[in-house]
């Protein structure tokens, strides 16, 4: 998408900079803690249940635990379909059907889960049209996504390992309710994953 301005070249320029991604210099760090924990590209019924949870809670039309599991790719290790009431097991990448699939590249203009990585903490969007960063996306024509929840994963050394996330199809008024629902899943999903760690 491109963004006119009717002030002038440089504040066309200063906008462009605000929508660049920020960097991510923990990817290499994050993928090691991912392989220690166990946690791979591949689906975890344990965590399709999840997803399934976090999409009745919040009213979502698709959940997912999303791992970014090396520099390249974000992985749903779980992932959840509200329209079909179903776990997901697309492996195509996302964006060659207008189905969400498991497979995510990790650029910060698809999606918006690296967003919540990079800023360690949880982005909601009640209409992700509002937002000028997120506007662009190619998730908003690619699946029609226009409301995004989500919240990183943070295990106790802080490494964020990935998110956990809710989207819909419509505007949604995700709120404070949301906002804390989706922070406590998260908090919880860590406990459970690290318990394993130990087990």
């Amino acid at each position: 998408m491109v963004y006119k301005s009717p002030f002038g070249g440089e504040i066309a320029i200063a906008v462009r900079h605000l929508l660049l991604p920020p960097e991510d210099p923990e990817a290499q760090a994050r993928a090691l803690r991912l392989r220690e924990l166990g946690i791979e590209d591949k689906p975890v019924p344990e965590f399709d249940e999840f997803a399934r949870e976090l999409a009745q809670r919040t009213g979502g039309c698709y959940a997912g635990v999303n791992f970014f599991v090396d520099e390249n790719r974000q992985y749903f290790a779980g992932l959840y379909s509200a329209a079909s009431d179903t776990t997901v097991e697309l492996e195509s990448p996302l964006l060659e059907d207008p189905v969400p699939g498991r497979v995510m590249p990790r650029d910060f203009d698809i999606g918006f889960c690296p967003h919540v990585v990079r800023r360690r903490k949880a982005l909601v969007l009640e209409d992700v049209r509002d937002y000028p960063r997120y506007a662009g996306n190619h998730v908003i024509d690619a699946i029609g996504i226009h409301s995004y929840l989500g919240a990183p994963l943070i295990d106790r050394t802080g490494m964020v390992l990935g998110t956990i996330c809710v989207v819909d199809q419509d505007p949604q008024p995700w709120g404070h309710q949301g906002l804390e629902t989706i922070k406590t899943m998260a908090a919880e999903l860590v406990e459970r994953i690290e318990r394993s760690e130990h087990g």
